[in-house]
């Protein structure tokens, strides 16, 4: 796949909005702008204009994954997805998807959290099975996991990701380092030192304001859509 972040963007909002906003689908070109460039549930964060947009419409309509469906009496111009009829895919593979789309690389944890409001999975099981069928069809990927962190993410195959991935290169080592400087307070030469043992609290802190941080998000992101909805 060689989707441009424009073309993926486009489908995901989509995808996201069948789902979470069916009563204002298929979705006008003002409010497909506006479901692209929200603040939340997004990621990155794009200001793409409307001709940015069409053009991608344009692109995605040649592969026949999109195509206008304006009803009579229609005052604008509206579109839709045909993902899931062109490339086959259940609900729970559309929900997985949509999400990588949208907000790049995930973990099945952030993915359970994130597909509620699209296609609701059991467990972290589901989630699993999901991914391992779409990585089975070329259309998502494992990646390695990054240093300190104790989940795998994943990410979609169809092009452009969203998100940029650290090199694994390391940094040239310099010829000579600098002369340092003495340190202010005096340092103890019974050893060397230690690295600051890891607190549980601040873990768990850490856990909480993410989860709080989800729920803004969330409740952005209903705004964002029902703002959308009324500006069809």
């Amino acid at each position: 796949m060689d989707l441009t972040a424009a073309e993926i963007r486009v489908l995901g909002c989509l995808l996201e909005k069948q789902r979470t906003t069916p009563e204002a689908y298929p979705l006008s070109l003002n409010a497909l702008r506006l479901a692209c460039n929200q603040s939340t549930n997004r990621d990155p964060v794009v200001d793409y204009d409307e001709a940015t947009i069409r053009d991608a419409l344009h692109r995605l309509s040649r592969r026949r994954w999109t195509r206008l469906a304006s009803g009579p009496g229609s005052r604008a111009p509206k579109y839709r997805h045909l993902l899931d009829e062109a490339l086959g895919l259940p609900d729970d593979e559309v929900a997985v998807l949509c999400v990588l789309m949208l907000r790049g690389a995930q973990t099945p944890g952030e993915l359970k959290q994130r597909t509620e409001r699209l296609h609701p999975l059991a467990d972290l099981d589901a989630v699993q099975a999901t991914l391992e069928r779409l990585i089975g069809r070329e259309l998502a990927a494992r990646l390695d996991r990054r240093p300190g962190q104790k989940e795998e993410r994943y990410t979609q195959l169809l092009g452009e990701d969203a998100e940029e991935e650290p090199s694994a290169s390391p940094a040239a080592t310099p010829a000579a380092a600098p002369p340092v400087a003495p340190a202010p307070v005096p340092i103890s030469t019974d050893g060397p030192p230690r690295a600051p043992e890891a607190d549980p609290r601040i873990d768990r802190l850490e856990a909480e304001l993410a989860a709080l941080r989800g729920e803004v998000r969330e409740l952005r992101g209903a705004l964002d859509a029902l703002r959308a909805e009324l500006g069809a």
